[in-house]
């Protein structure tokens, strides 16, 4: 072989042994030792929770050789390819997402400016592509050493998470620490999830909270997953571990579009359209002041009667979450009678609001079941700001232009029915079962204001039985679904094992629907 090919041969052999060897740096994070630690903990590493999330083999990695720029206290000796973050795209179930991960074995998952432009990058990309982004979240915050680069870059992360909002889904899991400004990003996008054991979010943590307030408090009881799922409701989803964590982001990915000029993608089912649900006929208990499960009917009306709930353990007065009727996905938006009577407080507003809006951005139809019989009462909820905070709900089903179907199963009194995707906000259609009652207020409470007077007067042995037959004459006549249905704000009162064939009827008269809010920047919902 001539001489200079075999020089050639041989450089070019270097030059594949430092991308060997750099690649290998890369993909080996923090170490063996530090890798192990990580798994004693019950946690995976950023490169098998990627692994895990995506479909096999599907995963492209950019910036795999970025490195941070810092040469503060003694930063330049430390400089690993990836910086601690794992950054590209690949597939789930065949459809494009970007994800990033942050890898605790380097620096602590901490963010440094280099790393931080890596998300950019692919949030970016994903913006310009149309095309949902995943968030694997492992950090100890911005990296101190890098001072205002690092909080630069946790900035430049959030104007991008605001931006890409109501654009492509957005989603984050928590899977480690997450802390100060870290929380921001998360909390900016659409859906949250944590695992039980190993994730905690807070703005400030256990030792600054004891020297501020003298409070003692542990990470999980700050910040823990059962803390953000049932308390606070910053996060949607609580899982077992980083495997079941992976597993629900994919089955979430199922019901969401890839954008918001898109639908959400169909499956196909074989649970007839046309199906009866007998079961519901008896649903509702004979005893108004009874309550059931709201949920026993959703799942007795959706296909193969699979609900996937979001925020399960929060304000569980109201129910949430994914389904599929003939195929397509629908969120739905119910008041749960099991559930503090099914009443709307601030918490179920807030919570009911934010779904709803997220269905209205990604195109997904909005379904509601009705059975409210009010707002909250209390100085708590006063004090607290109802008026404001329920207003959020009712400027979300308002403001909705998606297909809407609204079902009364029982209770729809005072500005909780209008609140309740009601035909004079704009739903398309609207459906009551024989047992729904519509009315100003509870025949109870109406009886006490309408007939005051008169009960004022009746003897007192007599009070109590004229009090009762008012109760059921103010029943009789106004506390029925027949009274709204001739006027038109119900389109029909149907029988109730016929729901599923009468949502997925008006879904389909409702695919062409175009709707449109009138021109400006944007409205000011009352936050």
């Amino acid at each position: 072989m001539p001489e200079k090919k075999v020089t050639a041969a041989a450089a070019a052999g270097k030059r594949f042994a430092e991308l060997r060897r750099r690649s290998d740096e890369a993909e080996a994070g923090g170490g063996a030792e530090r890798r192990e630690r990580e798994h004693k903990a019950g946690k995976l590493t950023a490169r098998e929770r990627i692994h895990l999330l995506l479909d096999e083999g599907t995963f492209e990695e950019l910036d795999k050789f970025v490195r941070h720029q810092c040469a503060d206290f003694g930063m330049e000796e430390q400089r690993p390819s990836g910086d601690g973050f794992v950054t590209g795209f690949g597939r789930i179930e065949g459809r494009l997402v970007y994800a990033f991960a942050q890898d605790f074995t380097v620096f602590g998952g901490s963010l440094s400016e280099s790393n931080a432009q890596k998300i950019c990058k692919i949030m970016d990309l994903a913006m310009r592509s149309g095309t949902p982004v995943i968030g694997l979240n492992d950090s100890g915050g911005a990296r101190i050493q890098e001072g205002v680069r690092s909080l630069a870059g946790y900035a430049d992360i959030f104007l991008r998470n605001t931006l890409a909002s109501g654009v492509v889904p957005q989603i984050s899991a928590i899977l480690g620490p997450c802390a100060g400004g870290a929380v921001y990003s998360p909390a900016i996008t659409d859906f949250i999830f944590m695992t039980r054991e190993n994730s905690y979010m807070f703005v400030t943590g256990p030792d600054v909270i004891k020297t501020v307030t003298h409070e003692e408090v542990t990470k999980q009881e700050l910040g823990g997953a059962m803390t953000h799922n049932e308390k606070s409701g910053v996060a949607h989803f609580v899982s077992r571990d980083d495997a079941d964590c992976c597993a629900m982001i994919r089955e979430l990915m199922s019901f969401l579009p890839s954008n918001n000029m898109e639908d959400p993608p169909r499956r196909a089912t074989g649970d007839s359209p046309s199906r009866r649900e007998e079961s519901l006929n008896s649903l509702v208990p004979e005893d108004p002041l009874k309550p059931y499960d709201i949920k026993d009917a959703i799942h007795a009306i959706v296909d193969e009667g699979y609900f996937f709930e979001v925020h399960e353990h929060f304000a569980k007065n109201v129910v949430v979450g994914f389904a599929r009727l003939d195929g397509n996905p629908v969120g739905i938006v119910a008041n749960q009678p099991a559930f503090l009577a099914g009443v709307l407080d601030i918490n179920a507003s807030v919570k009911g609001a934010r779904f709803v809006r997220f269905c209205d951005a990604f195109n997904i139809p909005l379904i509601t079941f009705e059975d409210v019989p009010g707002f909250l009462p209390g100085t708590q909820q006063e004090f607290g700001g109802i008026i404001r905070h329920g207003a959020k709900l009712l400027f979300a089903f308002a403001e909705a232009t998606v297909p809407k179907v609204t079902i009364i199963t029982r209770k729809a009194y005072g500005g909780a029915y209008c609140v309740m995707a009601s035909k004079h906000i704009r739903t398309d259609a609207n459906f009551a079962w024989p047992t729904a009652e519509i009315a100003v207020m509870g025949p109870e409470g109406a009886v006490n204001i309408v007939y005051k007077r008169e009960l004022d007067k009746a003897p007192e042995g007599e009070r109590e039985k004229l009090r009762q037959e008012k109760i059921a004459e103010f029943r009789e006549r106004f506390a029925n679904p027949f009274i709204a249905a001739e006027r038109g704000y119900v389109d029909a009162i149907i029988e109730p094992a016929e729901t599923r064939a009468k949502i997925i009827t008006s879904l389909k008269a409702l695919e062409n629907k175009k709707d449109v809010n009138p021109r400006k920047k944007h409205g000011n919902i009352p936050l």
